[in-house]
């Protein structure tokens, strides 16, 4: 093979090649068309939440500022909300722990207007207050929705004034967390421990929205926030009086009804307080009581002194109910009036027994 052959030999080839390639690959993409391919997939998002501006301007204006004086200075603040009105005047409701300590209560609607207002009664336990104002002055009446209604998931949200009125009316948005939620707060100092059932909500609530409405979708009040667990490992815990519990508190303060407790005539301390008392350590670590309360002393001719309850016993059930601490007890008894018979569960000497009181009126707390 001369040379020229040699170059048209090199030339030639590699056409040949190219184009039985390409003859290959249009036969192999002619039989599999979908082998090369690319899928494009497509999802159409459609989103649905709009937020809740429409309910939160239903309740908006009925939600006012509480201002508490003392001696005419300023003491505390909170919210409160307009809940109805009769004739000439308007009821609010708030928290007691919000107005209890003051001699002057004034009330600041969205439009600035403030207006001094009546205490027309308030309660410590349910920490309930209800406030009255000319009907003139309200600008909106919030809608009462219930409670009892409430799915743990729905949507909830609060109205308030957090850090003491530096963010008037403040909206809050989460969820119902949990439901008949039993918590454990402080009356007074020289009261002891109570226990509230509440709603629980992880809608942010801050100091300054106490008494100000927690309200369901629709902008209808189905709780008053109340109280909120301050720990640095706990978030978003947040609780509200049931709409229901706290319209019950209130209509028989705007009728003017004693609110009574049931009266045992005994004090008390925890099981767990106790046994730094070397009196009760031998005793509750003798017979391994881990929970209740003991009694300390019994009031002469009181409902306990005529059941048999003697200093010393240990009490661990109200009826059915299981006695944890002074908390415990105090709502279980609070369940009855006063006039009802009871069956009080006890360990004396390390034996249980049960006695049956007939509570009286109370004097104190139990």
């Amino acid at each position: 093979m001369n040379q020229n052959e040699k170059t048209i030999f090199r030339i030639i080839i590699p056409i040949l090649v190219f184009f039985v390639g390409c003859m290959v690959m249009y036969g192999v993409i002619y039989r599999f068309p979908n082998l090369f391919s690319k899928t494009i997939l497509e999802k159409n998002v459609t989103v649905t939440d709009l937020g809740i501006a429409d309910s939160v301007e239903k309740v908006y204006d009925a939600v006012v500022i509480v201002s508490t004086y003392k001696n005419d200075n300023l003491y505390a603040t909170g919210t409160g909300f307009v809940y109805k009105k009769e004739g000439k005047v308007a009821y609010l409701l708030t928290n007691n722990h919000v107005i209890s300590e003051g001699n002057k209560i004034t009330v600041t609607f969205t439009d600035g207007k403030v207006v001094e207002a009546d205490v027309v009664g308030n309660d410590l336990l349910s920490d309930i207050a209800v406030l009255s104002v000319p009907e003139k002055d309200i600008i909106s009446v919030a809608e009462l929705g219930s409670s009892n209604d409430l799915r743990v998931g729905d949507t909830a949200f609060t109205v308030g004034a957090p850090l003491d009125n530096a963010y008037s009316w403040t909206v809050t948005r989460g969820i119902i967390s949990g439901k008949d939620r039993m918590v454990e707060v402080e009356l007074s100092s020289n009261s002891g421990d109570y226990v509230m059932k509440v709603l629980q909500t992880d809608a942010a609530i801050n100091s300054g929205n106490s008494g100000g409405p927690l309200c369901n979708a629709n902008g209808e009040v189905v709780g008053i926030t109340s109280l909120k667990l301050i720990n640095e490992s706990i978030e978003g815990m947040g609780f509200a009086i049931p709409i229901e519990t706290a319209i019950e508190y209130a209509e028989k303060l705007i009728n003017g009804e004693e609110i009574t407790q049931p009266y045992m005539g005994i004090s008390m301390v925890n099981v767990a307080d106790a046994y730094y008392n070397l009196q009760y350590y031998t005793m509750l670590s003798k017979y391994s009581i881990t929970s209740g309360v003991v009694i300390l002393s019994v009031e002469k001719d009181s409902a306990a002194y005529k059941a048999g309850l003697e200093e010393g016993d240990v009490i661990i059930k109200v009826n059915d109910d299981n006695v944890k601490s002074i908390g415990y007890f105090r709502y279980y008894l609070y369940n009855y009036e006063p006039g009802d018979k009871v069956k009080i569960t006890y360990i004396r000497d390390g034996n249980e027994k049960v006695t049956t009181v007939t509570l009286g009126t109370n004097k104190n707390l139990y």
